[in-house]
């Protein structure tokens, strides 16, 4: 088994929600500063849950990007 170090924040890349509470939910970086990112969902306009908000941004500390059970872990890079 080889762990493959988690890449640094980019915009454009994907990543995953580890808490249980998100379903899964994935997000697409969009804007980097100092201390966050600026993330909407990876998800299209109006697919997922009936009630969401399509294409609400929010911010992420950046510390908060690393595979651990309250963070988020990489799943692909920009298309």
């Amino acid at each position: 088994m080889t762990d493959t170090p988690t890449p640094a924040p980019a915009v454009g890349q994907i990543w995953q929600d580890n808490d249980p509470r998100g379903y899964g939910r994935k997000v697409r970086i969009v804007e980097i500063d100092d201390t966050h990112a600026v993330v909407e969902p990876a998800l299209p306009r109006g697919a997922g849950h009936l009630r969401a908000k399509p294409g609400r941004r929010t911010r992420i500390r950046l510390d908060r990007l690393r595979p651990t059970s309250t963070g988020y872990r990489y799943v692909s890079s920009p298309a």
